[in-house]
C-alpha cells in the first residue's frame, strides 16, 4: 500500500506531513492557556482537556491516511468526498458540540485574542498549493487562489498579533478587518475547489484530485473546517473584549 503520493518528490510530502502537527501544537497551546487560570485550576476535566486535544487530532490524522489509502477520496463528485468524509463531520463536530460546551467559552474567555491570531501562522502550509501547480498536479487558477491568500493571512497573522500585544491605537479593528479578510479567503478556497471539481466533472479531467492523495489530503481534511472555526472564535473573542 503506497502512503505517499508519487506525484511530487517524498521530501516535500514528508515536509508536508511534518507541518501540519504544527496547528496542533498551537491549538494545544492555546487550550493549556485557557485553562490555566484561577477558574479552571481546579476542574478536573479542563486539567485533561489539552492533551485530549492531542489524542483526538492524533486518531482524526490516522483516519484521513487510511481513508486516503482506500483511494475513496480520488472520485471528482459534488461535494467532493474528501470533504464530505472529513472536513464536513469536523465542521458539525467543532459547531455542534464543541460550540456548545460551557467549558470552551469558558477557555476562549481566557485565552488571548493574539494567541489566537497567531495559529493563523501555521496557513503558510499554502505553499504547498504553489509546490502542487509546480509539479502540475494542481490547475494554476486553484492554486494561486489557496497559496497566496493562505500565506497572506499567515504572515500577517504574525504583524496582527505583535500589534494586540502592544495594545497598538487601533488594534481591535485591524484585527476585526484582518479576520473579515482571511475568513473570506477561506470561503474563496472552498468555493474554488467546488468550481474546479465541477469543470473536472464535465470535462472528464483530473481536478484536484492530487490533494486527495497523503499527506495533501490533510489540508481538505484539516484548515478549512479548523480555520473557518477559529475566525468565528476570534469574532467571539473581539466580541468579548468590548
Amino acid at each position: 500500500m503506497e502512503i505517499f503520493t508519487n506525484s511530487v518528490p517524498l521530501w516535500i510530502s514528508i515536509l508536508c506531513l511534518i507541518s501540519f502537527f504544527i496547528p496542533i501544537y498551537l491549538i494545544y497551546s492555546v487550550i493549556k492557556q485557557g485553562v490555566e487560570n484561577n477558574t479552571l485550576n481546579n476542574n478536573n476535566k479542563a486539567k485533561i482537556l489539552p492533551k485530549a486535544v492531542l489524542l483526538f487530532y492524533s486518531i482524526y490524522y490516522l483516519y484521513v491516511m487510511i481513508m486516503s489509502s482506500t483511494g475513496i477520496f480520488q472520485v471528482n463528485t459534488l461535494p467532493p468526498r474528501v470533504l464530505l468524509f472529513t472536513a464536513i463531520p469536523l465542521t458539525l463536530f467543532y459547531f455542534l458540540f464543541i460550540f456548545r460546551s460551557k467549558l470552551f467559552w469558558q477557555i476562549l474567555e481566557n485565552v488571548k485574542l493574539s494567541s489566537l491570531v497567531r495559529i493563523h501562522i501555521f496557513r503558510l502550509v499554502g505553499i504547498f498549493f504553489i509546490i502542487g501547480w509546480y509539479y502540475k498536479i494542481l490547475p494554476k487558477s486553484f492554486a494561486l487562489i489557496g497559496g497566496i491568500g493562505d500565506i497572506f493571512a499567515a504572515l500577517t497573522a504574525i504583524y496582527v498579533a505583535r500589534l494586540i500585544d502592544q495594545k497598538s491605537k487601533n488594534y481591535k479593528k485591524i484585527t476585526l478587518i484582518w479576520n473579515i479578510i482571511g475568513f473570506w479567503d477561506i470561503v474563496s478556497v472552498i468555493l474554488s475547489a467546488f468550481f474546479v471539481t465541477k469543470q473536472a466533472i464535465d470535462t472528464n479531467t483530473q481536478g484536484i484530485l492530487e490533494m486527495t492523495k497523503f499527506p495533501f489530503c490533510l489540508i481538505p481534511a484539516f484548515a478549512p473546517a479548523t480555520i473557518v472555526f477559529i475566525h468565528i472564535c476570534i469574532f467571539k473573542k473581539l466580541k468579548m473584549e468590548k
